[in-house]
């Protein structure tokens, strides 16, 4: 798999807000400067992951490079449609494209983005067996 490093005339949406909000790089990275800034570009990223069939079309990505056409197959997404979340996911830097002949090759451009769903699985994971020890307690009373 290739490196999640993009070219220096691909410019995303992360580089907009970079750009727009006035922070660097740097505040990312520092926990504690959880400015109104650096809330806002959070934000937008978890926007971004908001949608299923984004996270759907991640999950397909996690195998390897695939075509819009391998996508619309294994999603079962309008070719429209699945276009238009390629085009969003790319342009907020979590997937990476690049040309192969009369096709265009996507790619996950950081596969870290599994680690927020990792996350996010284990939390509802946790919800669910509370909820499951709470049915099985009045149940038994």
């Amino acid at each position: 798999m290739r490196s999640g490093r993009r070219l220096p005339e691909q410019s995303t949406m992360q580089d907009q807000l970079y750009s727009q909000t006035g922070i660097n790089r740097g505040e990312l990275v520092a926990k504690a400067k959880l400015t109104p800034k650096v809330l806002a570009l959070v934000a937008e990223r978890f926007k971004m992951l908001s949608e299923p069939a984004r996270l759907q079309i991640l999950s397909c990505l996690r195998g390897g490079e695939m075509t819009v056409g391998d996508l619309v197959d294994k999603t079962s997404l309008g070719q429209a449609n699945l276009s238009k979340h390629l085009q969003q996911l790319h342009s907020a830097g979590f997937v990476a494209r690049h040309k192969d002949g009369l096709y265009v090759r996507y790619r996950l451009a950081d596969d870290r983005v599994f680690e927020l769903c990792d996350i996010m699985c284990g939390r509802l994971e946790a919800e669910v067996e509370t909820r499951r020890r709470v049915l099985l307690r009045s149940a038994s009373q």
